[in-house]
């Protein structure tokens, strides 16, 4: 039958103890020292220590979390520490009854910092009769049955089961392994069974924490436990027989890991930084910190509570500053934030668990650092009540005056910023006043020429402020006010002619030393006794001159409208106006002639040239009158033909068509083609109207049915000139002469070719037929040859011959070389010599 032995009502003192532990430590802990905190950790084993049991576990206090450190053992063939201080034997040997002792050594890895500590291993006492009657009480969970009646036979039904869970707190300190329950089933009376559990922390990663007595069930905790780690274990316990078969159906062990306040606050930032304007009333948000803690949130091991320490500055009071012990939020609470006194405050804030439990919490710190931010609460003041500054006249963009102020506030902000505006003095607003970014002054600068004879002074009145309005409650008036005394600087002025351009109208034709106007300048120096003088700058057509001291212009040639410097009818000449104050300054005019036309240009045919056929069908030209003249004094015009001679009345006839345009035909029936000159008489419509006698040059040829000439070459040929025909004359006899200079050259470069291969014959060039042998000299075969074949004995000296005999070729003669006479009528074909001379 399924039981349940015990309860789980043992477990109620190793709780509180632990609880208490817990309690007495967080004492210790708050006052944190790296290191082993126990001087020697003890053991009770067993006689027989197998390989790979675990026998204790030596803690190491990491105050700050950060150091990795590293273990060994003084008898590493006996024991090895992993990286979780968890001590097991290498091999298997059986513990002596003396007591065994050895050290563990924790490192620093990166700055080689070293600990130690004595590890005490002792046998347990042996069992006594007392013992052995009465054994330790000790929880057992038995896996349940139940037997039901099917068919007259009892048969074991499974039912759902819930084991209660198994609350076991983290970082004990042993000994271990430290029992927990024991696994029972009630087949173990007949059959021989075997325990066994599963599940993460036994056969599963993190393996070796649990561990079970295959033979008693006794399941045991290995090392101490991190609930920050894992805060709940879910094993499975198991029972099989000898063969391996399962006798019962496995249960479920839940192991809750009790959490211990092991973890001290951390905050987020260990530097946080906040701001809060200046003049803030009480009351007023300036930031959050925030820390964490990794207990469990839900005990008093995680609840924290947030307090300030210190605050630095401690003015105008050392309670500037409140925080929400809960949320972290802090606010002001009392008044007098003042930037310009206290730019910045320093606050240490400290974070407690256990709610803030001063004795058995954990603690932290932090800075939080709080910068008083700027408000517009002092206007800017000028330094001066007046400002005093000067300009020339007639200058701009010119600084006149510097305005110099000071302002509280934080520079370079929007409450620092000065903006400056004129306020009187300046009604054409010849001033203005821009602000320098780097110093803040104003700059007053004249926009708009000043002229002395004018104003000779001006009193400014200028307002500064800043960018931005004050702030609320401040008692300082916005705005600051001076006074600006410019004094105008009179300079030499320019002359000015007025009116300029200066307009006259003229009729054209007048003649040399008309008096046309007087062009004078004014000097706006009106206090300075200065003289003008003038001079001609530019007449394009030098028809004009100008009196240097009163300014009269009169005319030193005709004035022409046609001409070519006239456009639109005006004719443009400038003056120049200099005076003799210091500096000389000069000013320019011009003058405009408006030239009134007359009747002075004769019209002329247009066009001058024209060709016609020689019969008076199909064809007839048409002209027209040109004159320079405008209106009244062009057209319409009169078109005529002279009486003299005769010939043109005879053979031509003009017709009018319109005022402008006129007809030329042929009066006969036929005229030889030719190039003949028609005068021809043209009147304007001028008061008094004007005559001209045009020639007009008319080609006449022979033309086909369409009216074209087709004798173009004797029409083209009949119309050049003396100097046409002449200039094509020179032209072909240059050709010709470079044509036969050209021909001579060849010749004699053919002839010169010609003698060079007479000397010497291509077949014949020894240059292609040298042999080359390896000894000194030539051949024997070059010996038959007999060299003095090649001269003529009748031209050689009897006493210069060398005897006949054998001559080498390469030997070269001792004797003057022959002169050979000129050849004869009839040379000797193998005569080299006469080659040679011609």
């Amino acid at each position: 039958m399924c039981r349940i032995a015990g309860a789980l009502r043992t477990l109620l003192p190793l709780l509180a103890a632990l609880l208490q532990a817990s309690v007495e430590a967080s004492g210790e802990i708050a006052l944190c020292k790296t290191g082993f905190p126990e001087d020697v950790y003890s053991a009770v084993l067993s006689k027989d220590v197998h390989e790979g049991q675990p026998l204790l576990n030596v803690k190491f206090s990491n105050c700050n979390g950060k150091r990795k450190v590293q273990y060994e053992s003084s008898e590493p063939a006996d024991f090895k520490v992993d990286e979780d201080g968890m001590v097991y034997a290498v091999r298997s040997f059986p513990l002596s009854s003396e007591h065994a002792k050895f050290l563990i050594y924790a490192q620093d890895k990166e700055t080689q910092e070293k600990w130690q500590v004595a590890v005490k291993l002792s046998l347990k006492p042996a069992l006594t009769e007392e013992s052995v009657k009465e054994p330790p009480e000790v929880e057992e969970i038995v896996f349940p049955r139940q037997f039901s009646k099917h068919s007259g036979h009892l048969q074991r039904q499974k039912r759902d089961w819930v084991i209660p869970p198994i609350n076991l707190p983290e970082n004990s300190r042993g000994p271990f392994p430290q029992e927990l329950v024991r696994i029972r089933s009630d087949r173990d009376k007949n059959l021989s069974l075997r325990y066994s559990v599963t599940g993460p922390g036994a056969d599963q990663p993190p393996t070796g924490i649990f561990i079970i007595n295959p033979i008693s069930g006794q399941l045991s905790v290995t090392k101490p436990l991190d609930r920050e780690q894992i805060a709940r274990f879910h094993l499975r316990a198991h029972a099989v027989d000898i063969n391996g078969n399962q006798v019962e159906n496995p249960i479920d062990i839940v192991i809750n890991v009790i959490d211990m306040n092991d973890n001290r606050p951390e905050f987020l930032h260990q530097v946080w930084n906040g701001t809060v304007p200046e003049g803030s009333k009480p009351g007023t948000y300036v930031m959050t910190v925030t820390a964490i803690d990794a207990d469990d949130p839900n005990a008093l091991n995680g609840m924290l509570r947030y307090r300030i320490l210190s605050q630095a500055p401690s003015t105008p009071s050392p309670n500037m500053f409140t925080i929400n012990n809960e949320t972290g939020d802090i606010i002001t609470v009392a008044a007098g934030l003042d930037r310009e006194k206290v730019q910045q405050y320093t606050l240490i804030i400290q974070a407690t668990d256990m709610e803030g439990n001063p004795t058995y919490g954990l603690s932290n710190t932090a800075t939080a650092i709080i910068t008083v931010t700027d408000v517009n609460d002092n206007p800017p003041e000028f330094t001066a009540m007046t400002f005093y500054g000067e300009v020339p006249e007639n200058r701009v963009d010119v600084i006149v005056a510097n305005l110099t102020v000071t302002d509280k506030d934080q520079p370079h902000t929007p409450a620092w910023n000065a903006v400056y505006r004129i306020s009187g003095g300046d009604p054409t607003g010849r001033f203005a006043i821009q602000t320098d970014p780097n110093s803040n002054d104003g700059l007053v600068t004249v926009v708009k020429p000043i002229d002395f004879e004018t104003n000779r002074m001006f009193v400014l009145t200028v307002a500064a402020e800043n960018q931005v309005p004050l702030a609320k409650g401040i008692q300082h008036p916005p705005q600051s006010t001076a006074t600006v005394s410019v004094t105008v600087i009179d300079v030499n002025e320019n002359p000015y002619f007025a009116p300029n351009p200066k307009i006259i109208r003229q009729e054209e034709g007048l003649h040399a030393g008309t008096m046309l106007t007087t062009f004078t300048a004014q000097d706006p120096d009106r206090y300075m006794q200065q003289n003008i003088r003038y001079t001609k700058l530019s007449d394009p057509a030098n028809w004009l001159k100008i009196d240097p001291v009163n300014g009269q212009i009169t005319t030193i040639a005709v004035l022409d409208r046609e001409s070519p410097n006239v456009k639109n009818n005006i004719y443009n000449a400038t003056f120049l106006a200099s005076d003799n104050g210091i500096p000389p300054m000069s000013g320019t005019g011009t003058l405009q002639i408006y030239l009134l036309d007359i009747n002075d240009n004769a019209p002329q045919v247009l066009p001058q040239e024209a060709e016609t056929c020689e019969t008076p069908d199909p064809n007839s030209i048409n002209i027209t009158a040109l004159d320079y003249d405008i209106d009244p004094n062009a057209g319409p015009f009169a078109f005529d033909l002279p009486l003299s001679p005769v010939t043109i009345k005879r053979n031509w006839t003009i017709t009018r068509l319109n005022g402008d345009f006129a007809q030329l035909n042929l009066k006969i029936k036929f005229l030889e083609a030719g190039i003949y000159e028609v005068p021809i008489i043209i009147t304007d419509s001028g008061n008094p109207p004007k005559s001209n006698i045009s020639i007009l040059r008319v080609k006449v040829c022979q033309c086909d049915s369409n009216g074209d000439c087709t004798d173009v070459d004797r029409i083209v040929g009949a119309g050049l000139g003396t100097g046409a025909i002449i200039a094509i004359l020179l032209c072909i006899i240059i050709l010709l002469i470079l044509v036969l200079m050209f021909v001579v050259w060849m010749k004699r470069r053919d002839k010169e070719r010609q003698a060079k291969q007479l000397l010497i014959d291509p077949e014949d060039d020894v240059r292609d037929n040298i042999l080359k042998y390896d000894e000194e000299g030539g051949g024997e075969e070059d010996q038959d040859y007999d060299l003095s074949q090649l001269q003529q004995p009748d031209t050689v000296e009897p006493d210069a011959i060398k005897p006949v005999g054998i001559r080498r070729m390469d030997e070269r003669p001792i004797h003057a070389e022959p002169q050979y006479p000129v050849r004869s009528a009839a040379p000797h074909p193998g005569d080299i010599g006469d080659f040679i001379n011609e």
